[in-house]
């Protein structure tokens, strides 16, 4: 066979096998129309800044209905196309701006964020949860980026009683993508009508909603969410939220990117997840795979 057409053929089962490869990494479920953003690695994750420039707006309490004054955080790139929602509600008698620092940094991994102040400071779990959604569909129904936002990929976060609400606002919506409580409190200890993969976030030395009472029985009762995990902060009060916080950046950055983008690419950093250990970061972390 001359020489030309056995390089043809070498070079077109080369590209077979190659496609083969690329088919198969990818599952099935796994939708790439809606991955943002390139492939990840842990430094990307845990960078203070993602691959996209943010910009941001107020939002008077005049103009959010159900809810208090907020801050949108969103990609200025409109060529990427629409982009996950994700709204985060702070804790009891606390102001947006405890919570205000996730606002950019998430954003800038390819998500339009609203962070916001509640009716009351002393508002109850339910009643944040009601506030979270009131935020979504304000963000998705009239708010002025709302053509960057995709209705259908939306997740909610919060603190304390506003992580109780994230799981108030994932039981009274099972569309939702992705809810992750931070810290949560909530008197309701049992979640079986949450069918929202949710990531628990709590802290070792929670004194005001312990881990014990609080988040580990989140994680435990939510039986019917189709993943969990429960990462526990070593070392770690309540108030670990208000902050930076490289390790509630990554794991949320990761959660979301896996479940309000599909985006197969961050399931290594869940599963089998961070590394356990006395004298590191993270004091305890528990899963459902393989995600």
């Amino acid at each position: 066979m001359p020489l030309p057409r056995l390089v043809a053929r070498a070079l077109a089962a080369l590209a077979l096998a190659l496609a083969t490869v690329v088919a198969t990494s990818i599952p099935a479920s796994a939708d790439p129309s809606w991955w943002r953003g390139p492939a990840p690695t842990q430094a990307s994750i845990s960078a203070e800044r993602g691959s996209f420039a943010v910009s941001s707006t107020s939002v008077s309490n005049w103009y959010t209905p159900g809810f208090g004054s907020a801050t949108i955080y969103y990609p200025t790139t409109t060529t990427a196309g629409t982009f996950g929602g994700v709204a985060i509600s702070p804790g009891y008698t606390a102001s947006e701006s405890t919570i205000a620092w996730l606002g950019p940094r998430i954003a800038s991994q390819g998500f339009v964020v609203i962070t916001f102040n509640t009716n009351s400071r002393y508002d109850q779990p339910a009643a944040r949860g009601d506030q979270l959604l009131a935020a979504l569909d304000y963000l998705t129904g009239s708010s002025s980026v709302r053509s960057r936002v995709d209705g259908s990929r939306l997740a909610v976060m919060g603190h304390s009683m506003g992580g109780g609400g994230a799981l108030e606002a994932a039981k009274d919506r099972p569309s939702l993508q992705a809810a992750i409580p931070l810290t949560g409190w909530n008197t309701d200890k049992t979640w079986p009508e949450v069918r929202t993969p949710t990531l628990v976030i709590g802290a070792e030395n929670d004194s005001v909603a312990p881990v014990s009472s609080h988040s580990i029985p989140f994680y435990d009762n939510l039986t019917n969410a189709p993943e969990r995990a429960y990462l526990e902060l070593n070392d770690a009060s309540h108030f670990a939220p208000n902050s930076p916080n490289t390790d509630i950046a990554s794991s949320s950055i990761a959660w979301l990117k896996r479940f309000v983008d599909d985006d197969t690419r961050y399931t290594q950093f869940l599963c089998p997840g961070p590394s356990v250990s006395y004298f590191g970061s993270i004091s305890d972390y528990r899963a459902t795979c393989p995600m």
